[in-house]
C-alpha cells in the first residue's frame, strides 16, 4: 500500500471527483442558470456572447446564493490558476477564464481541468510537496501540499454546492421535474 502523503492527496482528489461526477452526469441545460434566490450571482452574455460571471472585489454583505454556472466557472477560474502556478506559467488572469455555456460543455471543460490537474499530481513527489507555495498565499509559510490539499477542499466545497443546488430544484419541481412530497409520518 502507497500511503506516501502524495498518494494520499492523490487519492482524497480522486475521490472527491467521483462525488462531482455523480452530479456533473445529471447536470441538465436549465440546472446551470436556475435562480434559487433574488440574490444571486450567476452568468450573462456580453454583446459578442461572451458568457461574464457576476463580480465584487470584496465580498458583499449579504453574500448573493451563486448558480451552478457560477460555481462552475469560479471552479474552471480557481484550477486554471492553480494549475499555472503548480506548472510555473504566467498565471490566466480572472477575465481570460471562459465559460463554455449551459450544458454539457461545462463537464467536458471541468473533465479537460481535471486530466490537467492529474498530470500535475502525477509529476509531484513528497520532495515537491515541501516546495513554497507561491498560491493562493504567496507571502505566508505554506508549501505546494497546503495548495493541494486547498484544491481538494476547495472541489469538494464546490461539488457540495452544486449538489445541494441540484437537489433543491428538483425538490421544488422547477423546470418540470417532478416535487418531492415530504413523508412527515405523522396523521393527516
Amino acid at each position: 500500500m502507497n500511503s506516501s502523503r502524495s498518494a494520499v492527496l492523490r487519492w482524497q482528489f480522486d475521490l472527491v471527483w467521483s462525488l462531482f461526477e455523480y452530479h456533473l452526469e445529471r447536470l441538465e441545460t436549465a440546472d446551470f442558470l436556475w435562480e434559487p434566490a433574488d440574490l444571486c450571482w450567476t452568468l450573462r452574455q456580453d454583446g459578442a456572447g461572451v458568457w461574464v460571471p457576476d463580480w465584487a472585489d470584496t465580498e458583499p454583505d449579504p453574500i448573493p446564493v451563486p448558480t451552478i454556472a457560477w460555481i462552475s466557472w469560479h471552479i474552471g477560474w480557481w484550477w486554471t490558476v492553480t494549475i499555472d502556478h503548480l506548472r510555473q506559467q504566467p498565471a490566466h488572469d480572472r477575465s481570460e477564464i471562459v465559460w463554455p455555456g449551459p450544458g454539457p460543455a461545462v463537464a467536458e471543460w471541468l473533465s479537460e481541468l481535471r486530466t490537467q490537474w492529474v498530470r500535475v499530481l502525477d509529476r509531484i513527489d513528497d520532495t515537491g510537496l515541501d516546495a513554497k507555495a507561491t498560491f493562493p498565499w504567496p507571502d505566508a509559510d505554506k508549501s505546494v501540499a497546503h495548495t493541494i490539499a486547498w484544491v481538494n477542499a476547495e472541489l469538494m466545497k464546490n461539488v457540495a454546492e452544486i449538489g445541494q443546488l441540484r437537489l433543491l430544484r428538483v425538490a421544488l419541481g422547477v423546470g418540470g421535474s417532478p416535487s418531492i412530497q415530504p413523508s412527515h409520518g405523522g396523521p393527516e
